[in-house]
C-alpha cells in the first residue's frame, strides 16, 4: 500500500520543524511537502497530490482558511486538517465551509496529531474535544426545543413539495459524520457496506449542494438539520 502523502503549511518554524520529524518517523506516511506560508500553496497542491494536508490557521499573506478553499479548488479528494491555536468558533465553521475536514488545536499530543492524519484519510471528521465543544454548543443552541434522536429536515431543505429531503437512511448518515465517524464506522453502525456509505454521502452532498463532508457538516449544524440531543 502506497504511504499517505502529506502536505504542511505552518509559518512557525519550530512547530513546523517537529511537525516534519514526527511524521518523518510516522509509518505509513511520506511528508512530500512543508511550506511556511501559502503563497505557492495552488501549485504546490498541484503538483504534490498530497493525500492530507495540516494547515495553520494563521499564516501572513493568504491564512489558512483562505488557502483550505484554494486546496479544495485544486485537489477535492485531499482533506484538510486546521491546526489553530484559537477556539473561536467563527473561524471554525469559516474553515468547515472552506472544506475542511478536521479542526485540531496545537496543543494536541503527537499521538492525537498522528491520529487525526490517519482518522481524515480513512474518512473521519477528527477535532480537539474543545473545538468539537464549540461545534456541539452550536448546535444546541440551533436545535428546537423537544427535538428527536434521530436527524431532522428542516423547511429550508426540504422545500414545499418536500423534493429535496433527505432519506431516513441518509439522515442517519448524516448524522454519522457529523458525529465524527469514518466511513467504515458509520457502515459498522448501520450493518452496511462501506460502498453504500459512499453512494448515500453522494447523495447526500447532490441534495445539499454541497461538495466536502466538512461542507456537510457545517451546513447541517447552521442549518439545524443534523445532531443528536445530547444530554
Amino acid at each position: 500500500m502506497s504511504p499517505l502523502r502529506l502536505a504542511i503549511f505552518d509559518d512557525n518554524r519550530d512547530f513546523r520543524e517537529s511537525l516534519r520529524q514526527l511524521f518523518h518517523f510516522t509509518s505509513n506516511v511520506a511528508v512530500v511537502g512543508v511550506f511556511p506560508d501559502c503563497s505557492t500553496v495552488r501549485s504546490a497542491v498541484a503538483e504534490l497530490k498530497p493525500d492530507v494536508v495540516l494547515m495553520d490557521v494563521d499564516m501572513p499573506g493568504i491564512n489558512g482558511i483562505e488557502a483550505t478553499a484554494i486546496v479544495k479548488e485544486v485537489s477535492p479528494s485531499t482533506q484538510v486538517v486546521m491546526l489553530t491555536v484559537s477556539e473561536e468558533k467563527d473561524r471554525i465553521f469559516q474553515a468547515l465551509r472552506n472544506g475542511a475536514t478536521g479542526y485540531l488545536l496545537k496543543k494536541a499530543s503527537p499521538d492525537e496529531l498522528i491520529e487525526s492524519v490517519h482518522a481524515v484519510f480513512q474518512g473521519g471528521s477528527p477535532m480537539s474535544p474543545a473545538i468539537a465543544r464549540k461545534v456541539l454548543q452550536f448546535f444546541h443552541l440551533n436545535t428546537p426545543t423537544g427535538a428527536s434522536n434521530h436527524v431532522v429536515v428542516s423547511p429550508q431543505v426540504a422545500g414545499t413539495d418536500n423534493a429535496h429531503s433527505l432519506t431516513p437512511r441518509e439522515q442517519e448518515i448524516l448524522e454519522g459524520l457529523v458525529d465524527g465517524l469514518s466511513y467504515k464506522m458509520i457502515a459498522a453502525r448501520f450493518f452496511i457496506s462501506a460502498d453504500t456509505v459512499k453512494n448515500h454521502i453522494q447523495g447526500i452532498y447532490k441534495k445539499l449542494h454541497v461538495h466536502s463532508k466538512g461542507e456537510a457538516i457545517s451546513y447541517a449544524l447552521k442549518k439545524g438539520i443534523a445532531g443528536q440531543n445530547r444530554p
